[in-house]
């Protein structure tokens, strides 16, 4: 699930690539926990770190075709995995409620300070 996650996010990021620390903070992990992460998956073909040349700080990590083709791989049995387990057991009612919370929450999220989606640039800064 880890890899999964991590593939996803930066299949989802501008470029396929983000900020270390961005990662880390959009995973809520430690940055040391996901450098050791990165590390595994890398060796594996997954990910590629690269050094920034913008500002010489810090380094990016990058979705590899090897990572693209493991996430496309796994994305389908991960969505029947959650639909197995969260949707299925559902009714069309049950479906309309939690739509409407959802909508709630998402909507009260919004309000929260700091709750803004970080720009385009500031991941890719």
């Amino acid at each position: 699930m880890q890899d999964f996650e991590t593939l996803v996010w930066l299949s989802e990021a501008p470029g396929e690539r983000l900020r270390i620390s961005v990662l880390a903070e959009q995973m809520h992990w430690e940055r040391s926990r996901l450098s050791h992460h990165l590390r595994r998956m890398s060796n594996r073909g997954l990910v590629a770190k690269e050094d920034c040349t913008e500002d010489g700080r810090g380094s990016f990590v990058r979705l590899t075709p090897a990572g693209r083709a493991a996430l496309e791989a796994a994305a389908p049995g991960h969505v029947r995995t959650v639909r197995s387990i969260f949707l299925d057991a559902m009714d069309d009612g049950d479906l309309d409620t939690l739509d409407a919370l959802l909508v709630k929450v998402l909507a009260r999220a919004e309000e929260q300070p700091g709750a803004e989606r970080p720009a385009q640039e500031e991941l890719q800064a």
